[in-house]
């Protein structure tokens, strides 16, 4: 066998489930990532495994596990890597390390699979083996006769603490090192708070993600005004405006987005000597409601390492602003209490922003307040994320606009409540970000590896990385 190899465990060829095994030589592997598989791709493997979280690998051989970031599809399947043996450190960046228990602990208490000890036991394994790595330094993680591995982390600008992984493998053999970059989940550019991701210096064989390899996102420079100019509507109708919204990334965007916009209207009410009138509701009084305690959690993190955020957000920190933490923000911790504030919000009518999770409706306290606000026209839902299909989100989307309903625990909700769709909120790179990934290298890969994507966004990155090849008479085998 030839060495490195590198094999899929999960996203070879599609969307989730991320796994990629990479064989530095005989006895010696690591392990990027180990992600749970969501949605048609869960069903599809648990007809075929028994469960969508099976490890059907061997793991004698790895000897570590790199997490690129903590979404579930990239870390859900941690707990039975360790129940199937694996005995290794989980390696990951300094902010993933304060995330990875958090998420995973949410991620299990929704399994009914695991009590409370079974919970207890492996979170203590997890963080007895987490090492931090700070980004842009090199660290030898194997030393074995025939070869070596050192491996740097990078920030992808995906989500807090995201990284794409360079592997150095040095074999007796040959001179120069052969270098395999793992891409992870890149970030987009015009997002706020990280900073977008530089293309690495070199790469043999890069493994690149494609989700959106067969688009480009709508115009994110102006996503900010657009999204003022959505609760401006929504709040002409005197009610709620709910945004429903993943706990993490999406959520402190919507926050550091909504306190900018609050920020500037308040200091237009300063200079005009007072709000104009005519405004459904006066923006600096407004009340932005948090109400995800997992969210909380992980606002705080985001707000602990401002120091990796960019240069606007180091800025309005500086300046002493709280682009997390603002004035008008209420969190809401308990279950009573977001009870409380459901009621209290349907029944007054009192104009407020509520940020509530689950992003596309499948669970979580927002199901809540659809279930008491759906059937008021007074009320407005904003969309700010994709909502996939078979998802309640995706039928509020889809039947809002007839009049239709949407099936909540159950039952039916009539859909009377405005239905707004905000674009630009996609953490990842598209097309034309992934392609500049590439061809901001020095030196352009030989080999590109398309992974976690579906068939089509694989094949038209594809042919664009190819063009952009050929247009430099450069060669490429793209897998």
């Amino acid at each position: 066998m030839k060495y490195p190899e590198v094999i899929h465990h999960g996203a070879g060829d599609g969307v989730t489930g991320s796994c990629h095994e990479l064989r530095v030589c005989a006895d010696h592997r690591l392990l990027i990532d180990c992600g749970v598989f969501q949605g048609e791709e869960a069903a599809l493997i648990g007809r075929l495994c028994g469960s969508a979280s099976a490890i059907d690998f061997d793991v004698s051989l790895l000897k570590l596990l790199i997490i690129t970031h903590v979404h579930a599809d990239h870390i859900g399947r941690i707990p039975e890597l360790l129940a199937s043996g694996f005995k290794g450190p989980i390696l990951c960046s300094e902010p993933s390390a304060k995330l990875l228990p958090v998420m995973l602990e949410d991620s299990l208490r929704l399994n009914p699979r695991y009590d409370s000890q079974s919970i207890e036991r492996c979170l203590k394994q997890v963080e007895r083996r987490i090492i931090a790595l700070p980004f842009d330094t090199w660290f030898d993680v194997i030393k074995a006769p025939e070869a070596h591995c050192r491996v740097r982390l990078q920030r992808a600008g995906h989500v807090l603490g995201s990284a794409y992984v360079e592997c150095d493998l040095i074999y007796t053999h040959t001179e120069a090192p052969y270098r395999v970059v793992f891409s992870g989940d890149l970030g987009s550019s015009h997002m706020p708070i990280l900073p977008e991701p530089r293309s690495p210096e070199r790469a043999d064989l890069l493994v690149l993600e494609s989700t959106y390899g067969d688009r480009l996102h709508e115009d994110r420079a102006t996503r900010q005004a657009r999204l003022e100019a959505v609760i401006d509507r929504a709040l002409l109708d005197h009610g709620t405006v709910l945004i429903p919204a993943f706990s993490i990334g999406r959520t402190q965007e919507l926050l550091y987005e909504i306190e900018d916009i609050l920020h500037q209207r308040a200091l237009s009410c300063r200079v005009e000597d007072g709000c104009d009138a005519s405004l459904p509701v006066n923006w600096p009084q407004l009340p932005v409601i948090l109400d995800s305690p997992l969210a909380e959690q992980m606002t705080r993190i985001y707000q602990a390492f401002d120091e990796l955020w960019d240069e606007e957000g180091a800025a309005r920190v500086k300046e002493g602003r709280k682009p997390l933490g603002f004035r008008q923000l209420i969190t809401v911790d308990t279950h009573a209490k977001h009870l409380q504030v459901v009621n209290y919000l349907a029944s007054t009518g009192r104009p407020a922003i509520v940020i509530a999770g689950h992003g596309m409706c499948a669970g979580g306290r927002v199901v809540n307040y659809l279930k008491a606000m759906l059937g008021d026209p007074r009320h407005n839902v904003v969309f700010v994320g994709y909502q996939a299909k078979g998802t309640p989100g995706a039928a509020i989307q889809k039947y809002g606009a007839v009049g239709g309903y949407v099936e909540l625990d159950k039952e039916r909700y009539p859909i009377k409540a405005g239905i707004e769709t905000l674009g630009g909120y996609s953490a990842h790179a598209d097309q034309h970000e992934l392609v500049k990934f590439v061809t901001g290298m020095a030196q352009w890969p030989a080999r590109i590896r398309l992974v976690h994507g579906e068939s089509e966004a694989r094949k038209k990155l594809g042919q664009v990385l190819e063009r952009q090849y050929r247009a430099q008479s450069k060669t490429v085998h793209i897998e």
